[in-house]
């Protein structure tokens, strides 16, 4: 059986639209390609802002949970596009 991804854990809870997802824009940028980010938070409109987050930029919510007041996210980063340079004659 294959051990499960490490995660990156950011805890937003008792924060407010639209800091969770500031937040977690901030720490996936810092990230590399393909890793995950565990996000907790307690905004009940941080369901629909995650989803549209994801649907945006190209990260894939792979994974969502309650338990109590507190939602749990798990978000893999998008992989980066290899930006071609022009080719030069």
């Amino acid at each position: 059986m294959t051990p499960p991804a490490p995660e990156t854990l950011l805890d937003v809870r008792g924060l407010a639209c639209p800091l969770p997802v500031l937040r977690a824009h901030r720490s996936l940028r810092a990230m590399q390609a393909g890793t995950r980010l565990r996000v907790l938070a307690t905004d009940r409109a941080s369901v629909a802002d995650f989803q549209a987050f994801c649907r945006e930029t190209g990260h894939a919510l792979v994974a969502f949970s309650e338990d109590g007041e507190t939602l749990s996210f798990v978000i893999r980063r998008k992989m980066d596009t290899a930006v071609s340079s022009p080719v030069t004659e």
